[in-house]
This record gives C-alpha cells, sequence and structure tokens, in this order.
C-alpha cells in the first residue's frame, strides 16, 4: 500500500507491527490493528511486538529489529508493513529504503478506512480534507522525484521551482478548497439544528467506541435501516431520525454519528467537526459500550477523550451498555438499570441487547423522564420569564 493508492482487488498480506513504549493502553496482540487491517482490505500473515523507552528517530525501531522485520516479512511472504502507531514522514521514508517495500501506520490505514466508506457528500469532503492534510506531510523528502527542478510558467511553475514545491502548492489550494465547500456543509447543518431548536425538540445523540453496536441500536429504537455491520466504521455518516416515545408523549430527535477509536488522527477530529457537532449541541449523548468487550473501560476514556476535545464533555450522557446477548451467562448484570462512576460522576446506566430487543424498555423510559425533565424545566423558565414581565402594572416605571 502507498500513501497515494489503495488497491484492495486482492487483499495484500501485511506485516502487523507494535511498539511497546510502556503505555497501559497498548494492544500487545495487535488484535485492532489486525481488525483495522482486514476492514481495509488487508491480510494480516505475521505480528511482531517490541519494547522501547522512546521512538528510534531514524527507523522507529532501531536498525537490528529493523532487520529482524525484513526477514520476517519474507519468511511470511508479506508485501507491506504496518505499524500501530504513527510514524513520521522521516522515518517511514527510512524503513521503506531499509526493508525495501512499503510501509504505513495506524493513520493511514484509519484515513484508507474512512475513504472507503463515507456514503455521502459532506463525508467524502471530510475524508478527502484529512487525507490532503496527511498526505502534505508527507512531501518533505518522501520521493526523491520531487527534487527535481521545473522550468516553464503558469500552471507548471515559475523558473527554477522545484516539483515538490509545485506539489505543496496543488495540495494547499485543494485543501483550502476544501475547507471553504465543508463550511457550507457546516453553515447547512447549523441551520437544520436551528430549525429543531425553534420548534423545542430534544435532541439526543448516539456516541461510542467503534462496531459498539451504534447504527444497530439506532435501527432498534427508530425502526429504520441505517447501514449497520459487525466492522468497524460500518457507517461514518450522521443520520437523524425521529424517534416517538409513547412514555413522554412526545418525539425526540436521535442521531447516530461516526463511532471513536484509540489514537483516531487529529486531522480526522477536525476533518469531522460538522458531523461530530450533532454531539456537541445534543441534550443528551448515549455513549453506546460494548459490553461483550473486556477492553470496554479504556473505551470509555477514549470516546470521552474525543469527547472533550471536541467540546462535548459537558453535555448530559446516559451509558448503555450494547450487545448483552453476547456477554458471558456469569458476567450478566443483575439488574439491567443502574448507576456507573464516569470520570468521578454517577451516571445512569442500562443493559441492553439491540438484536434481540432485551433492556430497550428500560432505556426508552430513561429515555422519555429526561425529555420531560428538560421540558419541565424549560417551562420552569419560561414561566419565570412571564412573571419577571408581570411584575410591573402596564405604564409603571421601574425605580433605578
Amino acid at each position: 500500500m502507498s500513501s497515494e493508492s489503495f488497491d484492495r482487488s486482492t487483499p495484500t498480506p501485511v506485516l502487523l507491527v507494535g511498539v511497546d513504549f510502556g503505555f497501559p493502553h497498548f494492544d500487545g496482540e495487535l488484535e485492532e490493528l489486525g481488525l483495522l487491517a482486514g476492514t481495509a482490505g488487508l491480510r494480516p500473515v505475521a505480528r511482531l511486538t517490541c519494547k522501547r523507552k522512546v521512538p528510534d528517530a531514524a527507523l522507529f525501531v532501531g536498525s537490528g529489529k529493523a532487520d529482524e522485520i525484513r526477514m520476517l516479512a519474507q519468511m511470511h511472504g508479506a508485501r507491506e508493513v504496518l505499524f500501530d502507531q504513527a510514524l513520521s514522514p522521516a522515518q517511514q521514508r527510512n524503513l521503506e529504503r531499509h526493508l525495501q517495500m512499503p510501509v504505513n501506520d495506524r493513520t493511514l490505514l484509519i484515513l484508507e478506512i474512512f475513504a472507503q466508506r463515507a456514503r455521502s457528500h459532506e463525508g467524502k469532503l471530510q475524508v478527502e480534507l484529512a487525507r490532503l492534510q496527511y498526505v502534505a506531510t508527507r512531501l518533505v523528502r518522501r520521493w526523491t522525484h520531487l527534487e527535481r527542478q521545473m522550468g516553464g510558467i503558469g500552471g507548471r511553475g515559475g523558473p527554477g521551482e522545484k516539483q515538490i514545491e509545485l506539489d505543496r502548492r496543488m495540495i494547499d489550494d485543494a485543501i483550502k478548497r476544501t475547507k471553504e465547500r465543508l463550511q457550507k456543509v457546516k453553515k447547512q447543518r447549523a441551520t437544520q439544528r436551528r430549525r429543531r431548536e425553534r420548534h423545542g425538540v430534544f435532541n439526543i445523540s448516539l456516541v461510542g467506541y467503534t462496531n459498539a453496536g451504534k447504527s444497530t441500536l439506532f435501527n432498534a429504537l427508530v425502526k429504520a435501516r441505517a447501514y449497520a455491520a459487525d466492522q468497524l466504521f460500518a457507517t461514518l455518516d450522521t443520520t437523524t431520525r425521529q424517534l416517538y416515545l409513547s412514555e413522554a408523549q412526545q418525539s425526540v430527535s436521535l442521531s447516530d454519528t461516526v463511532g471513536f477509536i484509540r489514537d483516531l488522527p487529529h486531522g480526522l477530529v477536525d476533518a469531522f467537526q460538522a458531523t461530530l457537532q450533532e454531539a456537541v449541541d445534543a441534550d443528551l449523548l448515549l455513549h453506546v459500550v460494548d459490553a461483550s468487550n473486556p477492553n470496554f473501560p479504556e473505551q470509555i476514556q477514549q470516546v470521552q477523550k474525543v469527547l472533550g476535545e471536541i467540546g462535548a464533555r459537558e453535555v448530559p450522557l446516559v451509558l448503555v451498555f450494547n450487545k448483552l446477548d453476547a456477554v458471558d451467562p456469569d458476567r450478566r448484570p443483575v439488574q439491567l438499570q443502574d448507576r456507573y462512576e464516569l470520570d468521578g460522576l454517577p451516571v445512569d446506566r442500562v443493559f441492553v441487547s439491540a438484536r434481540s430487543g432485551e433492556g430497550l424498555a428500560q432505556l426508552r423510559q430513561l429515555l422519555a423522564d429526561q425529555a420531560l425533565r428538560a421540558a419541565s424545566a424549560d417551562g420552569a423558565d419560561d414561566e419565570g420569564e412571564e412573571v419577571v414581565d408581570g411584575a410591573m402594572p402596564p405604564g409603571q416605571d421601574a425605580e433605578c
């Protein structure tokens, strides 16, 4: 795989490499990287992990380990090496020269998956912006042909202008155009949100780690047909539907947003700002958690981290532990609804199975309670304003 072309007609055999720098979230089995690789159309044939205190400035893993990677790749017939961490442009270039094969990192892999899965015009724009910003960093001494000077005038560059300078200018122009187009989309979304606010609609957004079952839960609640699959980043585009809560005798707005993941590239967080704004402006967040995943505490913290980055940390939140049907019988909860301590504060938690429907009644009741509570608060505010407005008799001036 190269950073310019993603040909996945036949699965490319890849060697997965992870470096343990002592962080608690290190995936020693490279399980998540393997899932990401499979989602992108790659075929992992071998895995290698090692420990270091700090990354090697030139090769990330050091020359000795790089030799071991090359031998292992040749032994298993791997045609590409994929790192679980982000590589600098210089490290990527040096590794490719040392290993004599393409080398890529987790960031590019996630970008490729997003590029494959984006369906809406907005989603494609957001992915394109993130990809352009990533490629722009790879121009520095990345390819030798970019060092050639070009003569001529006009679009091909001025006298003595190097190819790398021309390419950088073209990418900068493309980034500018894409940002302008995304700004228009952002204004359209803002208009839609203001329309919902004027009608007093209670807005709920689904957030969570990728493959936690958000889209399946969304479909179960609103009887929609949003795409859902047991794979990472099955959906990227925000879908909003009306959900009627008979328990509250009112409709609310429910939005399904893009999933999060560990080390989500900052470029994607920035590019998907228009989509993630649905979570920022929500009245309530449903943080969907894969209850069958033993690493769910870490996944919860990763989602909370991204919510903090986009400014949604203060939005009221309910934890929805999904996939109850996949939980071992000895690990099933005693009751379907309780409280869970999140960031030092207790929050409501509901156990559900979006597939079987177990726990959905409790979740709907909890949503109805939240909607009614919000409506009561709005009504109290309106009543308070009326009392203030009517405090002075008509025609009588207030004293200073």
